[in-house]
């Protein structure tokens, strides 16, 4: 067999692993295709200051850490920001229109050690559970200030005064 010919088996199959993946991703968002629009944020929020900085890492199916949620842009990573409010949780991610995760449909906070794609020391990211148009849904997180974060957050779900 010839270098070309090599060339091209290689080539072909590196082509079809290619169109396999993007077939797998656009396969899973037609699965996901139930999962209702996020909400924007309303315009009457209380004014806040408590924001904190960090990386939007993914959001899966509530339960279950290997299975991302890719419809909606919420299944690429990006800088973020949260935004803490007694009505509920802003995420702004880079790139993407900012999410409103109400205080009603808040079901908890908590840390993980890892979800898919990332794994990070014992209780590096914040985990966000919501619900998203009756879809149960966990979001993750990784923020520079994650105690901080984390109080600001377990203030929403139990509607106490957040720090400032």
């Amino acid at each position: 067999m010839t270098k070309d010919a090599s060339l091209l088996i290689v080539l072909g199959i590196l082509v079809l692993l290619l169109a396999l993946m993007v077939l797998g991703w656009y396969s899973r968002k037609r699965r996901q295709a139930h999962i209702g629009q996020p909400v924007t944020p309303p315009s009457n929020l209380s004014s806040n200051e408590i924001r904190f900085a960090g990386k939007y890492v993914a959001t899966t199916l509530a339960g279950d850490r290997l299975n991302r949620v890719n419809v909606h842009g919420l299944g690429f990573r990006a800088n973020c920001r949260i935004e803490a409010h007694p009505e509920g949780i802003v995420v702004a991610r880079a790139g993407s229109p900012e999410l409103w995760i109400s205080r009603i449909n808040l079901r908890a906070v908590s840390r993980a050690s890892w979800t898919i794609d990332r794994v990070v020391e014992q209780n590096g990211l914040q985990v966000i559970e919501w619900t998203l148009d009756g879809t149960a849904v966990d979001s993750y997180f990784r923020m520079d200030d994650p105690e901080t974060c984390e109080q600001a957050l377990n203030g929403v779900v139990s509607n106490e005064r957040q720090p400032k």
